[in-house]
């Protein structure tokens, strides 16, 4: 009798149909612990869900992973859900994961904190980048929906607190899938008007309903934001990215609005208060100025003004007094002296003085003739000199010395032998 053998592909196939046919199998939420955990460039990510006990190998593909909100990591413990099928080739049978939740944090938990790790290691939460809010704002732009208590609640405050801003609504979707984008475009779109301070946010909800303000495409837009940004999104206890990455984190939408205007009436009891500053220090520095005025006012040069030139005037008295005296004096001492002058020969006898003073002139004349060394020459005699100097004695020649001896018509040079 001829055995029927079975291949080892139908076998596989076999086992591989049986899982698929038990409802049991089709639709299983399996909890565990991740390990090996590995993503290829497909997208596919491979690796073991495992307990203390055992093991299955699992693969969540690229097409499925859409629906995660964290990164899957070794270490973390996740609820599957997916379907239990054999992989024939290997004759292994896997988890085939469809979703992917964080056991007791829940998933939307670990998106968040690993966002938030994510952002801040890159420095949009450090404070050197966040922008002052204005004090005083001439318009506001909110993103939020159009309908709903916190627009209403923000427009109702700011009117109230300072009616001189005006509000710009940039109405957009505040949860869904959908959200995100629309919240993005609307922060790029308000940039392009004169906005002094944008107010980005929405009322309060459940963590999925505030979800869209965790987005990394919304905190990149806030901070990237030209315009000062106020994050108000849900209640006080409520945190989001955004809170995070926004200029300034307001409790509420309510607590934007006040946190972006201030208080006209507190506006106006500090201009009062300047106002009463103002008039008491300008009355402070009458008061001084006076009282410096009744000071000087009191001394006796205002008195008694006549004083000042009287005794100026004293003072030019004396000086004329003085100037006449020795003008006289002057003209009395010039006066004698012109007398005297007339008195002497000289102004009575001119010729006289000048014949006496010429006859020894002429006699001093004529001895300078007699001496002239010049005539001497003319009567034949000669000068003879050594190196300009007048030689007088034949001792004061030598040998080879050079002579210039001068005539009455010339010079002759010779030298000693």
């Amino acid at each position: 009798m001829e055995i029927e053998c079975l291949t080892v592909s139908q076998i596989n196939a076999y086992i591989n149909r049986k899982l698929k046919f038990d409802n049991n199998l089709k639709n299983v939420y399996v909890k565990g612990e991740i390990s090996n955990f590995k993503t290829y460039p497909s997208g596919h990510s491979y690796f073991t869900l495992k307990d203390e006990k055992s093991q299955i190998p699992a693969v969540m593909f690229k097409g499925r992973k859409h629906s995660l909100k964290f990164q899957p990591e070794n270490g973390m413990k996740v609820i599957i859900k997916g379907k239990i099928e054999v992989y024939e080739r290997d004759g292994k049978y896997q988890l085939y994961a469809s979703t992917m939740t964080e056991d007791g944090i829940g998933n939307l938990h670990v998106a968040f904190e690993q966002l938030k790790k994510k952002l801040k290691a890159e420095g949009l939460f450090d404070d050197a980048h966040k922008k002052e809010i204005p004090e005083y704002p001439g318009k506001i732009g909110v993103v939020t929906a159009q309908t709903g208590a916190a627009i209403r609640d923000i427009i109702t405050t700011i009117e109230k607190r300072y009616p001189y801003c005006e509000v710009m609504v940039f109405s957009t979707l505040v949860q869904g899938e959908q959200a995100a984008p629309q919240i993005v475009r609307q922060i790029e779109h308000a940039q392009q008007f004169d906005i002094d301070t944008l107010i980005v946010g929405r009322g309060g909800g459940s963590i999925e309903d505030l979800w869209p303000f965790n987005e990394e495409a919304v905190a990149r837009a806030i901070y990237n934001c030209k315009i000062p940004v106020i994050s108000a999104v849900g209640h006080e206890v409520d945190f989001t990215i955004s809170d995070f990455v926004a200029d300034a984190r307001a409790p509420t939408p309510t607590g934007a609005a006040v946190m972006a205007v201030p208080d006209v009436n507190d506006i106006k009891f500090k201009i009062v208060q300047l106002r009463n500053r103002l008039n008491k220090n300008i009355n402070d520095k009458i008061m001084q100025k006076r009282t410096k005025l009744n000071h000087v006012s009191e001394k006796q040069i205002f008195k008694n003004p006549e004083s000042i030139y009287e005794i100026k005037s004293m003072t030019l008295d004396n000086l004329v007094t003085k100037l006449e005296f020795s003008s006289k004096n002057i003209i009395a001492e010039n006066r004698n002296k012109l007398i005297e002058l007339k008195n002497k020969n000289i102004m009575k006898n001119p010729d006289e003085i000048l014949r006496k003073k010429k006859e020894p002139y002429l006699r001093n004349v004529d001895k300078l003739t007699v001496l002239n060394p010049l005539l001497t020459l003319k009567r034949g005699y000669t000068l003879t000199k050594v190196e300009g100097k007048v030689v007088s004695s034949a001792k004061d020649v030598k040998s080879g010395d050079k002579l210039d001896v001068e005539f009455d018509d010339g010079t002759v040079n010779t030298r000693v032998i």
